[in-house]
């Protein structure tokens, strides 16, 4: 069961972490019930319930359902349990502190950092997929992946950064392959990014808690829906299953509640 899960994950487009956490859960799973049954996939989701919370149940959850699509019992795939969600977004790069760090790491010739952000805050994409370009999509305009059910999404490299990436890309002389590599000329890793950013924030005196991969998606999202207010749309830029998640970008982070209270309560 596991070993032919792992084989599995190996094929699919999700981060390493997200592949150890998909492992350990099956793991459990395994550890507990042994035969996968519909009555030992209820009793599990019971179990779990009754001692995680609600975002590490629908995490085991996840990993479940997608054991249970690589061996094709989609029917039997698990509903996630309802997780409250909080009444603003917090610990989002603002577009002041991102138009900043674009501008600073361009002027200092950080150039592989610079379009690192650019790519995550003008696509949407995960660090996970954004290792995934190569000059190829750049010179196409856009990115194609298919989620294990064979549904497509499309990661669409807007020309402004289409344009820049080509020139950049033309100055190193590389033709094709992967964009983001690191100093050994292999692809570099969702961990190496995440860790590189963090202190380029401290660097440059920005806020390194709001300085991370997901950041710049959360930017994407944010600022796509400032200049239009399509979330249909920007559910299928995101590759959201559902609007609902989405939603969660028409709220005003932390830090824009507070300015909105302090500026207009004066009583």
């Amino acid at each position: 069961m596991i070993e032919e899960f792992e084989r599995h994950l190996r094929g699919t487009n999700l981060s390493e972490n997200t592949k150890s956490s998909y492992l350990f859960a099956v793991r459990q799973y395994n550890d507990q019930y042994g035969e996968v049954s519909q009555k030992n996939l209820r009793a599990y989701k019971v179990w779990l319930i009754e001692n995680y919370k609600p975002k590490t149940v629908n995490l085991r959850l996840r990993a479940i359902n997608c054991y249970l699509e690589s061996v094709g019992k989609e029917k039997w795939k698990l509903p996630f349990v309802r997780v409250q969600q909080k009444a603003f977004l917090e610990n989002v790069i603002s577009e002041a502190d991102y138009e900043y760090f674009k501008n600073y790491l361009k002027r200092d010739n950080e150039l592989f950092w610079y379009f690192v952000i650019r790519f995550l805050a003008a696509t949407g994409a995960r660090v996970s997929e954004l290792i995934q370009i190569k000059v190829e999509h750049i010179k196409l305009g856009h990115l194609d992946l298919y989620s294990k059910g064979g549904k497509l999404r499309r990661i669409y490299i807007p020309k402004a950064l289409q344009d820049e990436a080509l020139s950049w890309l033309a100055e190193k002389k590389q033709e094709s392959g992967f964009i983001f590599l690191n100093k050994y000329g292999e692809r570099i890793t969702t961990r190496g990014i995440s860790g590189q950013l963090k202190k380029l924030a401290v660097r440059y005196e920005i806020d390194p808690v709001v300085v991370y991969p997901h950041s710049f998606r959360h930017r994407f999202a944010k600022s796509f829906l400032e200049r239009c207010s399509d979330i249909a749309f920007l559910a299928d830029l995101m590759g959201h299953e559902s609007i609902e998640t989405t939603r969660i970008y028409l709220r005003k982070t932390a830090t824009e509640q507070r300015e909105i209270v302090d500026k207009i309560i004066d009583w």
